[in-house]
């Protein structure tokens, strides 16, 4: 027969012990990448799931009821900014969580290739607040943790400090992947590609590969014929080695370079694999190692 008192005691004991039933700090972001970050800066404390998925366009994301379910639980919603993730607003709209923080997480990131004129539709998808990219160059992953950790301490001052520590703490390791990666890519024989579309430039300008053209004639719009005839000129007479396209994009463009130019297809999603802490610092690991051994 079981002691019923014993049996209330245990479960009351469990339920009064520090942190038995505290729950984690709901986040969601628009992307892998932030949510990787995330997960870093808010350690113990915090869950923070990704929308768009690892493989997709992140410029395009359908906005499904799913997502305004899952955003509605959270506290906090990490947005990329600069008019990429647009569709997000949506999707937050949709969750009817007043209580819901939205963080820009390209407060204060060096933004490259801003317009300084009108943005005008002939010009292709241009962002008229210049390239949205801006968390492939890991230098900038630091600043998306402190904005991330700013976030964090207003909606759980509580743990406001050791947020801030663990930002401090990811920019050190940015700096330490940085260094390591840009070791690698200073060894390339070439530093130059071409790439499907502008998602590429700040890791080129983080470590120093030149990017010599897109398949696309201008930002969003498919190659055609004569731009990518122009392409294998340039490829053959500065011997350029590599293309690195997105996986959600047609094959064609590469296999027409490859063929013509002989060049090689590098195939790499701008978004790390999963929200996981980690994931994203062991991204570029994939990315400048695979441009490396195509490359060198």
């Amino acid at each position: 027969m079981f002691n019923r008192t014993l049996i209330i005691g245990t479960l009351l004991i469990g339920l009064f012990m520090p942190g038995a039933a505290s729950a984690k700090l709901k986040m969601a972001a628009s992307t892998n990448d932030l949510a990787s970050i995330a997960n870093s800066v808010g350690g113990d404390q915090v869950e923070c799931i990704a929308i768009a998925k690892p493989n997709s366009d992140v410029h395009r994301v359908d906005v499904l009821p799913s997502y305004m379910v899952k955003v509605s639980r959270a506290q906090v919603f990490l947005k990329v900014g600069l008019g990429l993730d647009q569709w997000a607003d949506g999707i937050i709209d949709g969750s009817r969580n007043d209580h819901l923080l939205v963080v820009d997480c390209s407060e204060g990131v060096p933004v490259l290739e801003k317009p300084t004129g009108t943005v005008t539709a002939l010009m292709g998808d241009v962002h008229p607040f210049g390239n949205p990219h801006y968390w492939l160059d890991p230098r900038n992953g630091a600043i998306i943790a402190h904005n991330i950790a700013e976030g964090l301490a207003k909606v759980d001052p509580e743990h406001a400090e050791q947020y801030r520590t663990n930002a401090e703490t990811f920019a050190k390791q940015t700096d330490e992947a940085y260094a390591r990666e840009k070791a690698t890519a200073d060894g390339l024989s070439n530093r130059k590609m071409i790439t499907y579309h502008r998602s590429w430039t700040y890791l080129g300008n983080a470590f120093g590969i030149a990017i010599v053209g897109e398949a696309e004639p201008v930002p969003g719009i498919p190659p055609t014929g004569k731009h990518l005839a122009e392409l294998v000129g340039i490829i053959k007479a500065q011997k350029i080695p590599l293309f690195l396209q997105e996986p959600y994009f047609s094959n064609d463009a590469g296999q027409f370079l490859t063929r013509e130019g002989g060049l090689r297809v590098v195939v790499m999603s701008p978004s790390c694999d999963s929200p996981d802490a980690g994931s994203y610092l062991s991204h570029f690991e994939q990315i400048i190692n695979a441009l490396a051994k195509t490359g060198s």
